[in-house]
């Protein structure tokens, strides 16, 4: 199992720790609700350094991006960050990621932790007749997620640039709690606002220490992965493994608005025959109108009580205190205000489809 460059913090400080794609990881602290609301009310840090980052440079770069992704990296200017994912062979999907444009001919592709070879070994794959240069930079930097209303105000004392102009999904490379040529990026997953800073891994435990006491007036807290997933999940961001993987198309995911059909890209043409012909399944979100929690792979029935799809993300909403998830049903049943049941061990509870986000903010 592999440590952060920050686990004996997160130990110090009591942190509950658990095996996380093979990463030894902060899964709580205090506790989920409360680190959850702290990052919707206030601001809180978390430890990301397990996520993977491939550089990708050279004349050839482009080319390479626009063949393995499925959004089009022609549109990014230099600061630009783009949500997008790498679509396999037979439908599915290899990872989702973000690409960040560092320089005129270099990129930065964020990827997830637990497919850090699979990626590698995908876009490697692809490269072979093409020849961008590739660096697997996974093991050298590290992460931090700084989220929620506040982090602007608290983190604004440890950069000389103006953190307020950084729009989401756009980056600047700065200096940063003395940390020099820190990425500082807009793209957070929970819904709240705040920052992403990569560093080098010898940089990050006095990054993390200049953080906490910059933030310290204004509530900052450590959080675990636990509640990262509660905030992503009140704002339908899809997680990779639950929501989406091998299988699921982005089409069926509701990603359409990453899936450029502009360009030529791996299986772009079964793709668009699939958006053209209609989809048999989609992803929806749903509400719980009775009490209970639905869970990952509980299943989705009708009034009849026949299986009709499954739950691919559920959980109590510390925000809202309702059970809430999402999960694939027929398309002809997708629609929004439509009931549908959530199989809860012998109950069968009653839930709707919604429109996202849950959390309005």
């Amino acid at each position: 199992m592999k440590n952060t460059a920050l686990t004996h913090i997160h130990e110090s400080l009591g942190a509950r720790m658990v095996s996380f794609a093979g990463y030894n990881m902060p899964v709580q602290y205090e506790g989920v609700t409360a680190e959850h609301l702290t990052v919707r009310s206030a601001v809180g840090v978390f430890d990301v350094s397990h996520m993977g980052e491939f550089l990708v440079e050279g004349t050839e770069a482009l080319t390479l991006l626009q063949k393995v992704t499925s959004n089009d990296v022609s549109k990014l200017a230099i600061g630009d960050a783009q949500y997008s994912c790498l679509p396999n062979d037979i439908g599915g999907i290899v990872d989702d990621l973000i690409c960040y444009r560092l320089k005129e001919q270099t990129y930065l592709l964020v990827v997830n932790a637990s497919n850090i070879n699979k990626d590698w070994n995908w876009i490697q794959k692809h490269n072979q007749t093409i020849g961008a240069e590739l660096k697997d930079l996974s093991d050298s930097y590290s992460l931090l997620a700084i989220q929620g209303p506040k982090a602007i105000e608290a983190m604004q004392s440890l950069t000389s640039i103006d953190l307020a102009e950084i729009s989401f999904y756009t980056f600047k490379i700065a200096d940063f709690a003395g940390a020099e040529h820190a990425i500082i990026s807009a793209t957070g997953y929970t819904g709240s606002g705040g920052f992403e800073i990569y560093v080098k891994n010898e940089q990050v435990a006095e990054v993390w220490k200049q953080v906490f006491a910059a933030g310290d007036p204004y509530g900052i807290k450590p959080i675990g992965l636990a509640a990262r997933d509660t905030l992503r999940l009140e704002m339908g961001y899809c997680l990779y493994g639950n929501d989406i993987n091998d299988t699921t198309s982005p089409i069926e995911a509701g990603l359409g608005w990453i899936t450029k059909f502009t360009k030529d890209f791996v299986n772009s043409e079964n793709l668009k025959a699939q958006k053209e012909a209609g989809i048999t399944k989609k992803l929806v979100a749903f509400e719980l109108t009775e009490r209970g929690i639905p869970r990952h792979d509980y299943k989705i029935v009708d009034a009849d009580g026949k299986e009709i799809g499954i739950v691919t993300s559920g959980t109590m909403s510390p925000s809202l205190s309702k059970g809430i998830g999402m999960g694939y049903v027929p398309k002809e049943i997708s629609k929004p205000g439509n009931e549908i049941f959530i199989q809860v061990r012998k109950k069968q509870i009653p839930a709707t489809i919604i429109k996202l986000p849950f959390y309005k903010g």
